[in-house]
């Protein structure tokens, strides 16, 4: 195993299309609460759009060899973003600043979790987001029926502030 972490640039955000579509397929198969909405997202309707949105964006890929097998995305976006048609992801008066940070999507391939990859790749993240010394809220979203990603998370500090969607997806902040 020769693992390499690749900061991508956003030209190169397509790198991650299919890791992308696989992180969709794998939380489906992993929700109980409300599964067919997986359905439609995808590279093209969850990344790209947030990508656009983003003030800031960083994405970091992983090669074994050459063969991706994991990555993560990052960004700083307006608090306005995470309020759409879709949901309100958090109680916009919570937030005293006009951007917050999100840990967007993680994905790593079976056999190359619980390795130190993950822990690799999110302290990568936290560094970015909390370089951005604007930013004071981070959030995490965690599709429901994942519950290692959730055990995950909490292991690194962050703490479940609500769920929404009927618990379709829980979040969790840096309180």
């Amino acid at each position: 195993m020769t693992i390499r972490f690749e900061v991508l640039s956003e030209e190169n955000i397509h790198l991650l299309r299919d890791l992308c579509n696989e992180l969709m397929a794998f939380q489906k198969s992993k929700a109980y609460i409300k599964p067919e909405l997986f359905d439609s997202m995808c590279f093209e309707s969850r990344m790209l759009p947030s990508v656009k949105a983003a003030k800031a964006n960083y994405a970091v890929l992983v090669r074994d060899n050459e063969e991706a097998v994991g990555y993560v995305y990052c960004n700083i976006s307006p608090k306005e973003t995470y309020s759409n048609s879709f949901a309100t992801f958090f109680d916009m008066n919570s937030v005293n600043k006009p951007d917050v940070g999100c840990l967007s999507q993680f994905y790593l391939k079976e056999g190359y979790r619980s390795s130190g990859i993950g822990s690799t790749l999110f302290n990568m993240s936290m560094s970015w987001l909390k370089s951005h010394q604007d930013i004071e809220d981070l959030f995490i979203y965690v599709s429901n029926g994942n519950k290692n990603a959730l055990r995950f998370y909490q292991g690194k500090g962050f703490k479940i502030s609500h769920e929404i969607l009927d618990g379709f997806i829980t979040v969790l902040r840096n309180l």
